[in-house]
Order: C-alpha cells, then structure tokens, then sequence
C-alpha cells in the first residue's frame, strides 16, 4: 500500500500545525478484492482508488476521507466508517451489513441496488442523494439528512427515521412500511404510491391534522 505523508496546513491564527500535524494519504490504488478484515484506518484520505470487491468484516474507518474510490460490489459486515466524508464515490451494488456509519458524510455519490441491513447510519448526511431502488432494512438513521433525496421505490422498511429531514424528498412508490415516520412531513415530501401500514397511516393523517378515531 502507497501511503504519503502530507503535512497539513498551519493553523493560521495560532501559527501552529493541527492536531494530527500529518495527514495518511493513498491516492490511485488499486485495491480489487483486498481484504480489509479486521484493519483500522485513522484520518486517512483516499483518492481515486480501486476498492471493488473488496471484503471487510470488522474493520474501523474513523475521520476518513474517501474522494473518487470504487467501492463496487463490496461487502462491508460489523464495519465502521465513523465521521466520514465520501465525494464523488462509486456504490453500485454494494452491501453493508450491521455496520456503524454514524456522522458520515456523502457528496455526489453512486449508490445503484445498494443494500444495507441493520446498524447505525444516524446523523448521516445523504441530502439529493439518488437511492432510487436501494435496499434499507432494520436500520437506525436517527436524525439523518436525507432533505431532496430521491428514494423511489426505495426499500425503508422497519428503519428509525426519527428526527430525520426529509424536506423534499421523492418517496414515490417507495415500501416504507415498519419505519419510524414521526418526522416526516406529507406535505413537503412525494409519496404517491408508497407503500405503508395502519400506523402509519395514522401518524401521517395526524401530521395533516386530521382527526383519526
């Protein structure tokens, strides 16, 4: 693995470097089908890497950056990637299962048929993201950023989307049925044909203020 040192800038107030001074940086490498199982990553940046068909099971990415990295078709289990930011990522096909992205970040990323089951995506931001078709079952995105995200015929079931912004967002035949939506607001979101269950139905005709006896 290609790894440069980059001394990060001087903090120009104090005169001082911050804290790390040294910033791990891997840029174009070409990682297909590398296993990661078990490794831990702290304050790295990646650019323009291969990761395709990558296997981790267990390994930790805390602070990263992750900027033009090919994560096709692979498989994250029991991962982290903790106060992350992805830009301009490649997702297509990509499974996480019972992972832990807790504060991350993703800019003008790929997601098609990405599927995640279970862990903890709260407070992550996917404002305008396309998850048209993707997969979220048994996750919790507490106070996730999903404001102008298109997830038509999404699969969200059974996800704890409390205290989430969804201001905008395109659920148009979306199966959203077991979620948690005490925050959504119908009358700023798209929801025709989206399927829900009986509760549901309840918390949204209270949110237009109707009466439900």
């Amino acid at each position: 693995m290609a790894i440069r040192r980059e001394r990060a800038n001087v903090d120009p107030y104090s005169g001082e470097p911050p804290v790390p001074d040294e910033r791990l940086v891997v840029r174009g490498e070409d990682w297909y089908g590398r296993d990661l199982s078990g490794r831990r990553f702290t304050r790295y940046t990646f650019y323009d890497s291969d990761w395709t068909e990558v296997v981790n099971d267990g390994a930790v990415f805390d602070e990263c950056t992750f900027s033009g990295v090919k994560f096709n078709a692979s498989r994250h289990v029991n991962a982290a990637f903790t106060n992350c930011v992805f830009k301009r990522c490649g997702f297509f096909d990509v499974r996480f299962e019972q992972c832990k992205a807790v504060g991350s970040l993703f800019q003008r990323c790929d997601f098609g048929l990405l599927r995640v089951t279970g862990g903890d995506w709260s407070f992550v931001g996917l404002p305008g993201a396309d998850l048209r078709g993707a997969d979220f079952d048994g996750v919790r995105m507490r106070e996730c950023d999903l404001t102008g995200a298109r997830l038509e015929k999404a699969t969200v079931t059974g996800v704890d989307l409390s205290g989430a912004m969804l201001h905008s967002a395109k659920l148009t035949g979306a199966d959203l049925r077991g979620s948690d939506l005490s925050a959504l607001d119908p009358r700023t979101v798209e929801l025709a044909g989206a399927k829900i269950d009986l509760e549901q139905a309840a918390v949204i005709a209270t949110a237009l203020g109707l009466d439900v006896s």
